[in-house]
């Protein structure tokens, strides 16, 4: 009788612009995009995966996923009692060379192989340096409350990073005390930190897409490239160039 090890790894290639409906898995998922970018978003939640990172993404999270490119994915499913200690909610993470090297390793592996064998070997590192990733600040939380809600989407569509906190509380007939106090309540950040992740999360698959950082800035509303790329390193540690196509 076949028996399926609690950790297993898959290998799939996705067109661009290919999108997986909503959907939920039994198994805790950690992907790793070996090329290509994703969009990944829960009703409460939106990310924005670049090349070579990965995704931890617990069990029984609803889902949708936006290929960004053509995208080699690799994912990993671990039965959730194995990783009891792992975030309970989706984030994206660097990955290591050697976990990019495990993972390579175990791609071609059967469902069944034995546990004492090098191949378990390999899958028991995988679970101890998996718990090593740090995550990153790619995650855009959403309010449970309507009307904020619907601006926060509103905005989305076309992010502008002067928008002020006197805009927004107008909009919902709100003193500017009351509406952050109820920002931070709803979504975890104040209004200028969700509005930069905002600005952040729509630039990345436009910049993954080849568009100029001149023209992102600029439709993003920054004064100056510089102001843009300034922003971006001092989030995600390197301007845009090189941290969309370094290796980990």
């Amino acid at each position: 009788m076949t028996y399926i090890r609690p950790l297993i790894a898959v290998g799939e290639e996705f067109p661009d612009g290919h999108v997986i409906a909503p959907h939920q898995h039994r198994r805790c998922q950690l992907i790793f995009s070996a090329s290509g970018a994703l969009a990944l978003a829960t009703p409460q939640h939106s990310w924005v995966m670049p090349p070579q990172r990965g995704m931890w993404i617990p069990a029984g999270i609803m889902h949708d996923v936006r290929m960004i490119g053509a995208v080699t994915l690799y994912s990993l499913y671990l039965e959730p009692d194995m990783v009891t200690d792992m975030p309970g909610q989706c984030q994206i993470v660097s990955v290591s060379r050697l976990m990019r090297s495990l993972i390579d390793e175990v791609l071609d592996l059967p469902s069944e192989y034995d546990p004492s064998s090098r191949a378990g070997a390999l899958m028991a590192l995988i679970q101890h340096e998996m718990r090593r990733l740090p995550a990153l600040p790619l995650s855009l939380p959403f309010p449970m409350h309507q009307r904020l809600a619907e601006c926060c989407q509103q905005f989305l569509l076309k992010p502008m990073v002067h928008e002020t906190i006197e805009e927004w509380s107008d909009l919902l007939g709100m003193s500017r005390r009351a509406f952050t106090r109820l920002f931070r309540n709803e979504t975890g950040l104040t209004f200028m930190a969700w509005r930069q992740q905002a600005c952040l999360i729509n630039a990345l698959p436009r910049l993954l897409a080849g568009e100029p950082v001149t023209v992102v800035a600029v439709d993003l509303g920054y004064n100056n490239p510089a102001a843009f790329t300034a922003m971006f390193k001092r989030v995600l540690g390197a301007p845009p160039r090189i941290y969309l196509h370094q290796k980990g």
